[in-house]
């Protein structure tokens, strides 16, 4: 009797183990490392412009989910309890290259479970309105960050933890890209 739960103990402690290995792996915001922790510098705005996480910077609209979001800046716990996060030293929207925004999949992101290949995504600035066409919907691991690479163009990219009724860290990223419309 001793033995079993022993080995459930440790069958336990492995498993938590593994788990932890496995979250530490899923962290995106050190692929476009910003200035310092404090602050990023943007392209895009006006003179350079710095902003700290959690300050908003625009809104995104997915027209079709009748959906809307104030997105900030950064993607730490703290900012994205808040709503969307710009990545860090990823472009603005329509700013060349590849703008990145990431989303919980439990709470903001959800949505994203109901966009399809040629939806609209709107970005109101304080200036501006960008309008963006999904070209693709994808699943990918979290160690698969090619989708996060700048690009040619101006693109989009949303991602949110896959899949989106998953109890505890889910394995799987959820993509969604979309092309800026002229």
């Amino acid at each position: 009797m001793i033995w079993r739960s022993r080995l459930f103990s440790r069958l336990c402690f492995l498993a938590g183990a593994l788990l932890l290995v496995k979250g530490s792996f899923s962290v995106y915001p050190y692929l476009y490392p910003g200035p310092s922790a404090e602050v990023a510098i943007l392209e895009g705005f006006p003179n350079g412009a710095r902003f700290k996480p959690g300050v908003s910077l625009f809104t995104l609209s997915l027209p079709r989910q009748n959906a809307r979001f104030t997105v900030v800046e950064g993607t730490t716990n703290s900012a994205l309890r808040i709503g969307p996060g710009h990545l860090e030293g990823s472009p603005l929207p329509g700013a060349p290259g590849n703008s990145v925004i990431a989303g919980h999949r439990d709470t903001h992101f959800r949505v994203l479970k109901d966009v399809l290949i040629g939806d609209k995504i709107k970005i109101d600035t304080a200036n501006e309105e960008f309008v963006y066409r999904v070209v693709a919907v994808r699943i990918v691991s979290p160690q698969d960050t090619h989708v996060l690479r700048p690009g040619q163009g101006r693109t989009l990219t949303l991602i949110t933890c896959y899949p989106f009724y998953f109890l505890g860290p889910a394995p799987d990223r959820y993509i969604v890209q979309a092309k800026l419309l002229d």
